[in-house]
C-alpha cells in the first residue's frame, strides 16, 4: 500500500556489500557496508534537474536546493548548521541537469541523526518569504560570477547551441530574468510535484547496518505521498554550428561539441577509453599536440557528458586570439588522425589502466561510495558492481575505440567562442 512507509523486500546486489530495499511508497534505499571506516555518508538523490524545468521556471531545481537548507518547519538554517557542526560532520548539496543530491558525512554513531535531518530538510521545508528573497540575491550573484568567468560562460554557450529550444541547453543556475520572476509559491509547487517517493533514492555507505538504515528512512520519509517521476523528451532541434560572445578578454575561450552517448549506450566504455586518449589527461593527444609541442594553450581537454536519451562530447581550450585558427585546426587534425588511423597498443593499455585505477582509487571513502550507489540507482535504477565495470574497461578493443570515434566525430560539430573575436574570425 503506497505511502505507509513500510519496507518491501530487500534484494542483494551482485556485490554482497551493496543491498537495496524499496519502501511501499516507492522510495528506494541502497546501502554499502564498509567495515574499514568509522564514518557514514548518507544522501538523498532526487530525479529532477534543469532538464525537467519549463522555460519560465529555469533554475527552479537549483533555487530549491538552496532553499531546503534555509530551514524547515522545526529548524532554522542556523539550527541545521549547528547540529551538523556539533558532531563534526558536513552537509551539502548540488544540482545537475538530471538530478539533485543532498548529502551528509558524519560519524557512524550519528547515522540516525543524519537521515532524520535529511528527511526533515527534504519533506518539510519552510519556504519563509524573507529567506526566499535573500537566497534569490545569492543565486543572482552566483549567475553573475558564472557570467564573469569566460571558461564557464563558453561551456554554457556551447550547450545552448548544441541543444537549442530544449532544457538541456539551459544553464542549471537559470537566468537573471527567471530567478527574479520566480515566486515562493512556484518553488513550493515545484517541490511538491517532483519531490515524491517514486523520484527519491536514499543512499548510505560506511559503517552501517542496512536494516537500521531502512528503518530510519521509513520513519523519516514514510509519510510522503506516492507520486511519479518526471516525463522527459529527447532534443529534436538541430544544433547550431557556431556561436560567439565578444568580450575584451586576454584569451579566446573555445568549446567544441559533438554528439555523445546516452547513459546506457553499449559503447560508453569504449568512449571513456577514447576520451582519455583524445584529451583526458596530460598524456592525451590534445594535451601533447596543443600544449606541449606547440604551446598554443595552457588548458586543453576533452570530456563526455551523458544523459538518459542523449549525450555530448566536449573539447575546450583557451588561446591567444592571434592563434585561434591554428589551435582549432590542430584539434581538428588530432581528431581526424584518431578517426582515420585508430590508436596504438600503448595508448589502449595506458587508457584502460588509467580508467581502472582511477575507478578503484576514487572509491576509498564513504562519500565516494555513497555517491556511486546513489547516482547509479537514481540514473540507471541499479548498481553495477565495480568488478563488472573493470571487466568492461579491460574488454575494450582497438575496433571498439575506432567505432565509437567514428560515431561521435562523424556528427556535426558545434563551436562556441568567448573573447575578443567575431563570428567571421572563426575557422570555417
Amino acid at each position: 500500500m503506497p505511502g505507509n512507509g513500510h519496507a518491501g523486500g530487500a534484494s542483494a546486489s551482485a556485490d554482497d556489500a551493496v543491498r537495496t530495499t524499496t519502501l511501499d511508497n516507492g522510495i528506494r534505499v541502497v546501502t554499502e557496508q564498509m567495515d574499514s571506516v568509522r564514518s557514514v555518508s548518507t544522501g538523498v538523490w532526487v530525479g529532477v534537474g534543469a532538464r525537467d524545468e519549463s522555460e519560465a521556471l529555469s533554475g527552479a531545481s537549483h533555487f530549491l536546493e538552496h532553499l531546503l537548507f534555509k530551514g524547515t518547519a522545526g529548524r532554522t538554517a542556523q539550527d541545521i548548521a549547528e547540529s551538523v557542526d556539533a558532531v563534526g560532520g558536513e552537509m551539502n548539496a548540488f544540482t545537475t541537469k538530471e538530478y539533485t543530491a543532498y548529502y551528509t558525512r558524519l560519524p557512524a554513531t550519528s547515522v540516525g541523526f543524519g537521515l532524520a535531518l535529511l528527511a526533515d530538510v527534504i519533506s518539510a521545508p519552510a519556504f519563509r518569504p524573507d529567506e526566499v528573497d535573500a537566497e534569490r540575491q545569492v543565486i543572482l550573484e552566483e549567475i553573475l560570477m558564472n557570467e564573469d568567468t569566460p571558461d564557464d560562460r563558453v561551456h554554457t554557450l556551447v550547450f545552448e547551441a548544441r541543444y537549442p529550444d530544449h532544457p538541456l541547453g539551459r544553464e542549471v543556475l537559470g537566468s537573471p530574468e527567471t530567478i527574479e520572476a520566480m515566486t515562493r509559491d512556484e518553488i513550493a509547487g515545484f517541490h511538491g510535484h517532483h519531490y515524491r517517493p517514486e523520484n527519491l533514492v536514499v543512499a548510505a555507505a560506511g559503517l552501517l547496518d542496512h536494516d537500521e538504515v531502512v528503518a530510519h528512512v521509513a520513519a523519516g520519509f514514510g509519510a510522503l505521498p506516492a507520486g511519479s517521476r518526471p516525463e522527459r523528451s529527447a532534443p529534436s532541434a538541430p544544433p547550431l554550428s557556431e556561436v560567439v560572445v565578444r568580450r575584451p578578454t586576454e584569451q579566446v575561450h573555445l568549446a567544441m561539441a559533438w554528439p555523445g552517448l546516452r547513459h546506457e549506450d553499449p559503447d560508453r566504455y569504449a568512449l571513456s577509453v577514447a576520451n582519455h586518449i583524445l584529451g583526458g589527461g596530460t598524456a592525451s593527444r590534445l594535451f601533447q599536440e596543443v600544449r606541449e609541442k606547440r604551446g598554443l594553450a595552457y588548458a586543453v581537454y576533452s570530456s563526455p557528458s551523458s544523459y538518459v536519451d542523449t549525450g555530448v562530447v566536449l573539447a575546450y581550450l583557451g588561446t591567444a586570439p592571434s592563434r585561434m585558427v591554428e589551435a582549432v585546426t590542430v584539434v581538428d587534425d588530432v581528431i581526424a588522425g584518431l578517426v582515420a588511423d585508430g590508436i596504438t597498443d600503448k595508448e589502449l593499455d595506458v587508457a584502460r589502466g588509467y580508467l581502472e585505477g582511477s575507478l578503484v582509487l576514487g572509491l576509498e571513502d564513504s562519500s565516494s561510495r555513497m555517491g556511486r550507489i546513489g547516482s547509479n540507482v537514481c540514473i540507471r535504477g541499479k548498481v553495477t558492481p565495480i568488478e563488472k565495470h573493470v571487466e568492461r574497461i579491460r574488454a575494450v578493443t582497438h575496433e571498439d575505440v575506432r567505432g565509437v570515434l567514428q560515431r561521435v566525430f562523424g556528427g556535426e560539430r558545434t563551436l562556441a567562442a568567448v573573447g575578443p573575436v567575431d563570428a567571421d574570425d572563426l575557422p570555417h
